[in-house]
């Protein structure tokens, strides 16, 4: 199949790979060249312009926010570019209120829009075992569907209106981040006794809290390892942000969104825009002076 990939960073970069690895004709355009020559290494064809990588049967996206999707589809015209027919996958994770308006523009020119969101890392995003978010039009999800299966361990339907998945993908990502908030305070609280953060870390992961999420950002909080970021900080701010927004366009209060929002432009306040959301570990420290204590 001929399947064109904007966005290489990386998640894109990981998902793209498992589509040439699959023996597609895979197309790419990332802003930044390095990313496209990676991939051009194991076969890919790189373009200089998007709308050279939207000329086959199904474009996939993943960029990193609202702006980037606006400037390339909309501002940048790259759905005037598109032929009637093709299906357009966005695995971005966009606000709600992008995610209807895209699925009006695509409608519009005759084009098939699927949201399709993704949990998992980079890691697990070479592996091909993200769990993917699905909606759209039946019958574009099952021509992209071939595709979407070399990526995705699992695929899980939200329904034909797009924005479904995009809101699911963004409550996840504020379930993900409050689980790391938590951790975040409950290791500060147990250092300050002298308690050993990795051995209570340890202690939590194996038993109340035995799963992916407490395990791996647990694991990074316990070794003070907060780069290369899997999830960065800036984008854990924007997601918690978007949450928000949604919950307030249907009345929804979401009272701890705002605590995760304020502990994060407090990471970002003091240095952290280049580290993982694990990094939310270092602003509970601060607040409680560990450092200062352990001095003393």
């Amino acid at each position: 199949m001929k399947v064109g990939f904007i966005g290489l960073g990386a998640m894109g970069s990981a998902m793209a790979s498992n589509l040439i690895a699959a023996g597609h004709t895979v197309t790419v355009w990332n802003r930044s060249e390095a990313a496209a020559e990676k991939l051009a290494s194991l076969g890919a064809k790189t373009v200089r312009t998007p709308d050279r990588a939207a000329q086959g049967d199904v474009l996939h996206s993943m960029l990193a926010n609202d702006q980037a999707v606006r400037e390339v589809f909309l501002d940048g015209a790259l759905l005037d570019a598109m032929d009637p027919g093709t299906v357009h996958v966005n695995h971005a994770t966009i606000s709600v209120g992008l995610a209807r308006h895209l699925a009006e523009e695509h409608a519009k020119r005759g084009l098939d829009y699927v949201a399709a969101p993704v949990f998992g890392r980079p890691d697990v995003a070479a592996a091909g075992k993200l769990n993917m978010l699905v909606a759209g039009q039946s019958a574009a999800i099952e021509k992209a569907k071939p595709l979407l299966d070399l990526m995705a361990g699992k695929l899980w339907p939200m329904g034909e209106l797009p924005e479904r998945a995009n809101v699911v993908k963004l409550a996840g990502n504020f379930m993900i981040v409050t689980a790391i908030e938590s951790l975040a305070e409950a290791s500060t609280l147990v250092r300050a006794y002298d308690v050993n953060a990795t051995d209570f870390i340890e202690l939590m992961t194996s038993t109340l809290f035995a799963s992916p999420v407490y395990q791996g950002y647990g694991k990074a909080i316990a070794e003070q390892r907060f780069t290369p970021p899997g999830f960065s900080l800036p984008l854990g701010l924007k997601d918690v942000m978007l949450a928000q927004e949604a919950g307030f366009a249907q009345q929804v209060p979401m009272p701890l969104a705002g605590v995760l929002r304020d502990s994060l432009l407090e990471g970002l306040a003091d240095g952290a825009e280049g580290m993982d959301v694990a990094a939310l570990a270092r602003v509970s420290a601060r607040r409680a002076n560990l450092d200062r204590r352990s001095k003393g």
